[in-house]
């Protein structure tokens, strides 16, 4: 009888911590022990490490607006060891970070190859580029997750064979159960991400979004009819709804006597099924106006930025600044029109990669990107703005060791964040 009391009694309190666990508040099992006279087995505890509890040495700073992080990470719950993590898991923490819905409508981010296996992920290697050196020390180090901040698979495929090297990378990583993951332009968007780390290198300012990032809409047509009474609302609600499986939002108010003046938002998809039902009644149909909402924008998100710097610097000190922060020992510069080394720089404008549509006809005494074309660069130039080019990945590449440490410090300690050592640009000054 006392065994099956002491049972009970230890049954009770491990189903109260799990429930105390499942809250944002961490509750030690000592505190939960103290409280009985007994305690409670090891082996019914869950370990502390599958909670993803971070340390004291953990802590950093959210990079998106409706990331929610307080002193603890999120409960992961992971049925592998104790201190690992699965790929679902590890994804959720990019998406936190950096949201795939701030990327480019014509990337290809997210998860671009998953095993078949389940596996613990153990070990995560970041990238700019996938290429053949890359995958090598990916087999070598006995990766489990790739973060390609490229996507290496782009556009469609129709089949997978050898002779294409981005096709054959994506077998070797399907046959070595390696994940791949790419974020891109969500990079690039994310408030604190690559442009802003790569604006950064010139010192503080006064930054602004070139190209504002808009958050998605649930909604982004409103509707607007009358109808003559409540049983005809009722008559084309019921319609309306079956168009947008349910979902829309309406309001209704009576500005005279003339009827109910209706007011009704829906998704793209259900604008068209929407308006032609409207239409077959015949008040609404007599009444109905259609207008676009717009996304709201999301405050410091988007691609490109613009400084005005705090602290001016000539061109010449602009070019010794990049250089060490990019880590390199050669840029190519293009002085614009009346322009010389010793002229002063005030505002520059960036754009990490190819960034030429970014920074077209955005008036800035410096413009800092990877790659323009010879005619893009002649129109900067002519505009009295110089250019500084680092060549496509080199004003990438150096982000990679800044995520590493976001990342790292939201995962268990068991798992292990490297930077790739054979990534590199493909070009080099000779």
């Amino acid at each position: 009888m006392l065994t099956g009391c002491r049972n009970l009694s230890w049954t009770f309190l491990l189903l109260t911590y799990r429930r105390l666990c499942t809250r944002n508040s961490y509750i030690p099992p000592s505190a939960v022990c103290s409280s009985a006279s007994t305690s409670i087995p090891p082996s019914l505890l869950p370990p502390a490490h599958s909670h993803g509890f971070l340390t004291s040495r953990q802590t950093s700073v959210p990079l998106h607006p409706s990331a929610r992080f307080s002193s603890t990470r999120s409960l992961f719950h992971s049925t592998h060891s104790p201190g690992l993590m699965e790929l679902k898991e590890v994804l959720q923490v990019m998406e936190q970070l950096a949201p795939l819905s701030l990327a480019e409508s014509w990337d290809n981010v997210g998860l671009l190859v998953e095993p078949s296996k389940s596996r613990p992920v153990k070990t995560v290697l970041l990238t700019n580029d996938l290429t053949d050196a890359v995958m090598e020390e990916a087999e070598t180090i006995s990766c489990d997750l790739i973060i390609s901040y490229h996507p290496p698979l782009f556009r469609p495929i129709k089949r997978l064979v050898q002779k294409d090297w981005k096709q054959r990378l994506a077998i070797r990583a399907v046959e070595a159960g390696i994940a791949i993951f790419s974020p891109h332009t969500s990079w690039d968007s994310v408030k604190g991400g690559v442009n802003d780390w790569l604006v950064g290198g010139l010192g503080s300012g006064q930054v602004s979004v070139l190209s504002q990032a808009h958050g998605g809409a649930t909604h982004s047509h409103k509707l607007e009819f009358m109808v003559r009474s409540t049983d005809e609302l009722n008559a084309v609600m019921e319609e309306l709804r079956a168009c947008d499986g349910g979902t829309l939002q309406h309001s209704v108010s009576r500005p005279d006597n003339s009827g109910l003046h209706v007011s009704v938002t829906c998704s793209d998809s259900a604008l068209t099924p929407s308006v032609q039902t409207l239409l077959r009644h015949a008040a609404p149909s007599q009444s109905l106006s259609i207008l676009k909402l717009e996304k709201p924008p999301l405050p410091g998100h988007g691609q490109g930025r613009l400084s005005v710097l705090d602290q001016p610097v000539t061109v010449a000190t602009a070019i010794q600044k990049m250089k060490s922060h990019l880590g390199l020992s050669h840029l190519r510069l293009a002085l614009g029109l009346g322009q010389t080394l010793e002229s002063s720089v005030c505002t520059v404008a960036v754009c990490a990669g190819s960034g030429a549509s970014v920074l077209n006809a955005v008036k800035a005494d410096l413009y800092i990107t990877g790659e323009m074309s010879h005619h893009e660069v002649l129109d900067a130039v002519a505009n009295g703005t110089s250019v500084l080019l680092s060549d496509h990945s080199n004003s990438e590449r150096g982000f990679l060791t800044v995520f590493r440490e976001r990342l790292a410090v939201r995962l268990p300690d068991r798992v292990t964040v490297v930077v790739s050592k054979a990534d590199r640009d493909p070009l080099e000054v000779v």
